[in-house]
């Protein structure tokens, strides 16, 4: 599975494969550091929003790209607030990974990820959001991130660029949520943890 993630309205032609989240258009919370998602209900988030549908969906996915305007030198607030929520898919149990301490996945494909940053006009704020994906990259189960620095009026091409690079079968339109929701039950409809 391919996924797309926005932080912001985009259009672009996907594969069959492929499902696009635009994380403007719904509601997610800030994570509260309850930890639930880890004891109290594992694999699954206590707060009842948009994200615990789109949280399934990066897990799944073999292949993302994510389109986030960059802020201090980190992800656009409703793309960052996107990636805290999803830490169900990782559990409490940790483990050496290179040298360093990562949480243990849970059953999270490894993927490749592009992220395409906008926003981002000085150098110093280009180097520290690439060391920001790079540090990610293991607790995101990242083969090979890349980030590729665009112009906010080259953004819709390069989108196009990208999903193109990965395409497989034919193109069709992106998913809008309201589908997902019927094809991929959340917590709420029987859907299980991780």
């Amino acid at each position: 599975m391919k996924l797309l993630m926005t932080d912001r309205p985009v259009s672009a032609a996907l594969p069959q494969d492929a499902a696009a989240v635009d994380l403007s258009a719904l509601r997610i919370a800030n994570c509260v550091g309850c930890f639930g998602c880890w004891t109290k209900t594992p694999g699954r988030c206590v707060i009842r929003d948009d994200a615990v549908r789109v949280y399934p969906l990066i897990a799944r996915s073999e292949q993302v790209l994510y389109v986030s305007r960059v802020k201090s030198g980190s992800y656009a607030p409703v793309m960052k607030t996107m990636l805290e929520r999803a830490i169900p898919v990782q559990q409490a149990f940790l483990r050496i990974h290179n040298g360093e301490t990562h949480h243990v996945q849970r059953a999270v494909v490894p993927k490749d990820a592009v992220i395409l940053a906008y926003g981002a006009d000085r150098a110093e704020e280009r180097a520290l959001f690439t060391r920001l994906v790079e540090r990610n990259a293991h607790n995101m189960s990242f083969r090979s991130p890349r980030v590729r620095f665009v112009a906010e009026g080259e953004l819709e091409a390069a989108v196009g660029g990208e999903a193109s690079d990965r395409k497989r079968q034919p193109p069709r339109p992106p998913l809008q949520f309201q589908a997902l929701r019927r094809a991929v039950p959340g917590p709420l409809e029987g859907g299980g943890p991780l």
